[in-house]
Protein backbone atom coordinates (compact mmCIF):
# COMPACT_ATOMS: atom_id res chain seq x y z
CA UNK A 1 0.00 0.00 0.00
CA UNK A 2 1.60 3.66 -0.95
CA UNK A 3 1.08 5.95 1.61
CA UNK A 4 1.97 8.75 -0.57
CA UNK A 5 -1.27 7.91 -2.34
CA UNK A 6 -3.50 7.80 0.82
CA UNK A 7 -2.34 11.27 1.00
CA UNK A 8 -4.36 12.55 -2.39
CA UNK A 9 -7.47 10.92 -0.83
CA UNK A 10 -7.98 13.78 1.56
CA UNK A 11 -8.13 16.63 -1.12
CA UNK A 12 -9.59 13.85 -3.55
CA UNK A 13 -12.65 13.82 -0.68
CA UNK A 14 -13.41 17.46 -0.15
CA UNK A 15 -13.31 18.25 -3.75
CA UNK A 16 -15.86 16.01 -4.18
CA UNK A 17 -17.64 16.75 -0.82
CA UNK A 18 -18.30 20.19 -2.06
CA UNK A 19 -19.86 19.31 -5.62
CA UNK A 20 -22.23 17.28 -3.74
CA UNK A 21 -23.46 19.52 -1.74
CA UNK A 22 -23.25 22.44 -4.98
CA UNK A 23 -24.77 20.01 -7.62
CA UNK A 24 -26.52 17.41 -5.54
CA UNK A 25 -24.14 14.91 -7.03
CA UNK A 26 -22.01 12.25 -5.20
CA UNK A 27 -19.13 13.04 -7.08
CA UNK A 28 -18.59 9.23 -9.11
CA UNK A 29 -17.58 11.77 -12.26
CA UNK A 30 -14.44 12.31 -10.34
CA UNK A 31 -13.86 9.53 -8.14
CA UNK A 32 -14.05 6.61 -10.37
CA UNK A 33 -11.29 7.64 -12.99
CA UNK A 34 -9.32 9.08 -9.68
CA UNK A 35 -9.73 5.10 -8.41
CA UNK A 36 -8.76 4.01 -11.36
CA UNK A 37 -5.40 5.61 -11.53
CA UNK A 38 -4.99 4.35 -8.28
CA UNK A 39 -5.47 0.41 -9.06
CA UNK A 40 -2.79 0.91 -11.57
CA UNK A 41 -0.63 2.59 -9.51
CA UNK A 42 -1.04 0.17 -6.75
CA UNK A 43 -1.69 -2.74 -9.30
CA UNK A 44 -4.71 -3.88 -8.35
CA UNK A 45 -5.91 -7.01 -10.03
CA UNK A 46 -7.20 -5.73 -13.36
CA UNK A 47 -9.87 -7.57 -14.10
CA UNK A 48 -11.98 -6.70 -10.76
CA UNK A 49 -10.17 -2.98 -11.28
CA UNK A 50 -12.73 -1.38 -12.35
CA UNK A 51 -15.56 -3.13 -9.85
CA UNK A 52 -13.38 -1.93 -7.45
CA UNK A 53 -13.64 1.74 -9.04
CA UNK A 54 -17.80 1.11 -9.15
CA UNK A 55 -17.69 0.37 -5.64
CA UNK A 56 -15.61 2.55 -3.72
CA UNK A 57 -16.74 5.61 -5.42
CA UNK A 58 -20.54 4.31 -4.56
CA UNK A 59 -19.28 3.74 -0.80
CA UNK A 60 -17.58 7.41 -0.43
CA UNK A 61 -20.87 9.05 -2.34
CA UNK A 62 -23.03 7.78 0.84
CA UNK A 63 -20.93 10.05 3.50
CA UNK A 64 -21.03 13.16 0.90
CA UNK A 65 -24.92 12.19 -0.10
CA UNK A 66 -25.97 12.24 3.38
CA UNK A 67 -24.38 15.28 4.30
CA UNK A 68 -25.64 17.36 1.72
CA UNK A 69 -28.94 16.10 2.20
CA UNK A 70 -29.04 16.76 5.55
CA UNK A 71 -27.99 20.61 4.61
CA UNK A 72 -30.62 20.95 1.81
CA UNK A 73 -33.19 19.24 4.40
CA UNK A 74 -32.91 21.95 7.20
CA UNK A 75 -33.12 24.72 4.59
CA UNK A 76 -36.56 23.14 3.39
CA UNK A 77 -35.32 22.18 -0.57
CA UNK A 78 -36.17 18.09 -0.27
CA UNK A 79 -39.29 17.41 -1.96
CA UNK A 80 -40.15 14.52 0.58
CA UNK A 81 -43.10 13.48 -2.05
CA UNK A 82 -40.76 12.39 -4.41
CA UNK A 83 -38.50 10.99 -2.08
CA UNK A 84 -40.74 8.60 -0.92
CA UNK A 85 -42.06 7.87 -4.56
CA UNK A 86 -38.56 7.28 -5.62
CA UNK A 87 -36.48 6.01 -3.01
CA UNK A 88 -37.74 2.02 -2.34
CA UNK A 89 -37.88 2.02 -6.32
CA UNK A 90 -33.86 3.61 -6.69
CA UNK A 91 -32.53 1.24 -4.45
CA UNK A 92 -34.35 -2.13 -5.59
CA UNK A 93 -32.40 -0.98 -9.28
CA UNK A 94 -29.61 0.46 -7.85
CA UNK A 95 -28.85 -3.17 -5.76
CA UNK A 96 -29.84 -4.63 -9.36
CA UNK A 97 -27.08 -2.61 -11.33
CA UNK A 98 -24.62 -4.06 -9.60
CA UNK A 99 -25.93 -7.46 -9.98
CA UNK A 100 -25.65 -6.53 -13.71
CA UNK A 101 -22.10 -4.66 -13.36
CA UNK A 102 -20.51 -8.01 -12.48
CA UNK A 103 -21.87 -10.41 -14.85
CA UNK A 104 -22.68 -8.54 -18.04
CA UNK A 105 -21.00 -6.24 -20.38
CA UNK A 106 -21.74 -2.65 -19.49
CA UNK A 107 -20.46 -0.86 -22.50
CA UNK A 108 -24.34 -0.45 -24.38
CA UNK A 109 -25.87 1.07 -20.98
CA UNK A 110 -23.01 3.43 -20.69
CA UNK A 111 -23.32 4.91 -24.49
CA UNK A 112 -27.38 4.97 -23.78
CA UNK A 113 -26.27 6.57 -20.09
CA UNK A 114 -23.70 9.52 -22.12
CA UNK A 115 -26.22 9.79 -24.92
CA UNK A 116 -28.73 11.18 -22.17
CA UNK A 117 -26.48 13.32 -20.50
CA UNK A 118 -25.11 15.39 -23.88
CA UNK A 119 -28.66 15.68 -24.65
CA UNK A 120 -29.78 17.16 -20.73
CA UNK A 121 -26.67 19.49 -20.84
CA UNK A 122 -27.05 21.01 -23.83
CA UNK A 123 -31.25 21.24 -23.15
CA UNK A 124 -30.19 22.90 -19.95
CA UNK A 125 -27.83 25.22 -21.84
CA UNK A 126 -30.02 26.42 -24.30
CA UNK A 127 -33.20 26.70 -22.05
CA UNK A 128 -33.69 28.90 -19.20
CA UNK A 129 -36.50 27.49 -17.51
CA UNK A 130 -37.82 24.29 -17.31
CA UNK A 131 -41.01 23.16 -19.36
CA UNK A 132 -44.11 24.90 -18.06
CA UNK A 133 -46.59 22.29 -18.82
CA UNK A 134 -44.28 19.17 -17.71
CA UNK A 135 -45.43 17.72 -14.01
CA UNK A 136 -44.04 15.37 -11.75
CA UNK A 137 -46.01 11.65 -12.49
CA UNK A 138 -47.64 10.02 -10.05
CA UNK A 139 -46.39 6.80 -8.07
CA UNK A 140 -46.40 4.26 -10.53
CA UNK A 141 -44.07 6.75 -12.80
CA UNK A 142 -42.24 7.97 -10.21
CA UNK A 143 -41.45 4.46 -9.32
CA UNK A 144 -40.40 3.46 -12.79
CA UNK A 145 -38.01 6.32 -13.18
CA UNK A 146 -36.52 5.90 -9.99
CA UNK A 147 -35.93 1.61 -10.62
CA UNK A 148 -34.44 3.32 -14.30
CA UNK A 149 -32.09 5.84 -12.17
CA UNK A 150 -30.90 3.67 -9.53
CA UNK A 151 -30.09 0.95 -12.01
CA UNK A 152 -27.76 2.95 -14.46
CA UNK A 153 -26.55 4.68 -11.50
CA UNK A 154 -24.74 1.94 -9.90
CA UNK A 155 -23.56 0.44 -13.33
CA UNK A 156 -21.11 3.60 -13.55
CA UNK A 157 -20.88 4.65 -9.92
CA UNK A 158 -22.74 7.67 -9.53
CA UNK A 159 -24.96 9.19 -7.34
CA UNK A 160 -27.62 9.89 -9.39
CA UNK A 161 -28.27 13.47 -10.10
CA UNK A 162 -26.88 13.22 -13.81
CA UNK A 163 -30.14 11.53 -13.70
CA UNK A 164 -32.59 12.74 -11.17
CA UNK A 165 -31.80 16.75 -11.64
CA UNK A 166 -32.36 16.79 -14.99
CA UNK A 167 -35.85 14.49 -14.28
CA UNK A 168 -36.88 16.76 -11.73
CA UNK A 169 -36.24 20.58 -13.19
CA UNK A 170 -37.92 18.85 -16.79
CA UNK A 171 -40.91 18.09 -14.44
CA UNK A 172 -40.75 21.67 -13.63
CA UNK A 173 -39.19 21.31 -9.78
CA UNK A 174 -37.35 24.08 -9.11
CA UNK A 175 -33.59 23.71 -9.31
CA UNK A 176 -32.52 24.44 -5.65
CA UNK A 177 -35.29 21.70 -4.79
CA UNK A 178 -33.90 19.66 -7.42
CA UNK A 179 -30.80 19.31 -5.96
CA UNK A 180 -31.68 18.97 -2.18
CA UNK A 181 -34.23 16.14 -3.43
CA UNK A 182 -31.29 14.86 -5.61
CA UNK A 183 -28.61 14.43 -3.31
CA UNK A 184 -31.14 12.66 -0.70
CA UNK A 185 -31.75 9.84 -3.53
CA UNK A 186 -28.26 9.33 -3.87
CA UNK A 187 -27.96 8.36 -0.41
CA UNK A 188 -30.43 5.47 -1.42
CA UNK A 189 -28.57 4.67 -4.91
CA UNK A 190 -24.84 4.84 -3.09
CA UNK A 191 -26.47 2.69 -0.37
CA UNK A 192 -27.73 -0.02 -2.05
CA UNK A 193 -24.84 -0.11 -4.39
CA UNK A 194 -22.31 0.36 -1.76
CA UNK A 195 -24.21 -3.24 -0.64
CA UNK A 196 -23.96 -4.74 -4.01
CA UNK A 197 -21.16 -4.01 -4.53
CA UNK A 198 -19.43 -5.60 -1.67
CA UNK A 199 -21.74 -8.68 -1.50
CA UNK A 200 -20.78 -9.34 -5.09
CA UNK A 201 -16.92 -8.82 -4.55
CA UNK A 202 -16.99 -10.99 -1.35
CA UNK A 203 -14.66 -14.11 -1.81
CA UNK A 204 -13.19 -12.77 -4.84
CA UNK A 205 -9.17 -14.19 -4.27
CA UNK A 206 -6.34 -11.48 -5.33
CA UNK A 207 -8.13 -8.26 -4.15
CA UNK A 208 -5.31 -5.83 -2.48
CA UNK A 209 -5.26 -5.83 1.25
CA UNK A 210 -8.30 -3.47 2.99
CA UNK A 211 -10.86 -4.45 0.58
CA UNK A 212 -14.47 -5.33 1.22
CA UNK A 213 -15.60 -7.24 -1.56
CA UNK A 214 -15.21 -4.72 -4.11
CA UNK A 215 -15.02 -1.36 -2.30
CA UNK A 216 -11.58 -0.38 -1.04
CA UNK A 217 -11.79 0.66 2.68
CA UNK A 218 -8.42 2.84 2.89
CA UNK A 219 -9.39 5.06 -0.34
CA UNK A 220 -13.28 5.20 1.01
CA UNK A 221 -12.02 6.52 4.77
CA UNK A 222 -9.80 9.20 3.28
CA UNK A 223 -12.62 10.62 1.25
CA UNK A 224 -15.38 9.69 3.49
CA UNK A 225 -12.88 11.91 6.34
CA UNK A 226 -13.61 15.21 4.17
CA UNK A 227 -16.23 15.09 1.70
CA UNK A 228 -18.42 14.44 4.93
CA UNK A 229 -17.64 18.19 6.51
CA UNK A 230 -16.98 19.99 3.07
CA UNK A 231 -20.43 18.90 1.31
CA UNK A 232 -22.31 21.18 4.14
CA UNK A 233 -20.17 23.88 2.68
CA UNK A 234 -21.34 23.57 -0.95
CA UNK A 235 -25.01 22.69 -0.29
CA UNK A 236 -24.68 26.36 1.49
CA UNK A 237 -23.33 27.94 -1.50
CA UNK A 238 -25.97 26.29 -4.05
CA UNK A 239 -28.36 28.78 -1.86
CA UNK A 240 -27.11 31.76 -2.93
CA UNK A 241 -26.46 30.86 -6.34
CA UNK A 242 -28.95 32.28 -9.03
CA UNK A 243 -30.78 29.27 -10.71
CA UNK A 244 -29.48 30.31 -14.11
CA UNK A 245 -25.97 29.63 -12.82
CA UNK A 246 -26.67 26.57 -11.15
CA UNK A 247 -28.20 25.44 -14.68
CA UNK A 248 -25.41 26.13 -16.30
CA UNK A 249 -22.68 24.85 -13.84
CA UNK A 250 -24.61 21.55 -13.38
CA UNK A 251 -24.74 21.49 -17.71
CA UNK A 252 -21.29 21.66 -17.68
CA UNK A 253 -20.62 18.95 -14.92
CA UNK A 254 -22.76 16.54 -17.40
CA UNK A 255 -20.87 17.76 -20.76
CA UNK A 256 -17.66 16.78 -18.08
CA UNK A 257 -19.07 13.62 -17.53
CA UNK A 258 -19.94 12.40 -20.78
CA UNK A 259 -16.52 13.57 -22.25
CA UNK A 260 -15.09 11.26 -19.38
CA UNK A 261 -17.00 8.17 -20.10
CA UNK A 262 -16.73 8.48 -23.94
CA UNK A 263 -12.55 8.92 -23.58
CA UNK A 264 -12.82 5.93 -21.10
CA UNK A 265 -15.42 3.42 -23.87
CA UNK A 266 -12.86 5.30 -26.92
CA UNK A 267 -10.05 3.72 -24.90
CA UNK A 268 -8.22 6.94 -24.70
Amino acid sequence: MDFTLLLLYFPMGALVGFIAGLLGVGGGAILVPAFLLVAQAESFPSEHAMHMALGTSLACILASSFSSARTHLKKGAVHLGVVKGMAPAIFVGSLAGTFLAARLPAAPLKWLFLSFLAYVAQDLLRKPKPLAHAHLPGARGLSLMGAMIGGFSSLVGIGGASLSVAFLVWCSVGMHEAIGTSAALGVMISLAGTIGYIVNGWGIPHLPLGSLGFVYVPAFLGVTLTSYFIAPYGARAAHKLPVQTLRRVFALFLLVVSIRMAAAQLGW
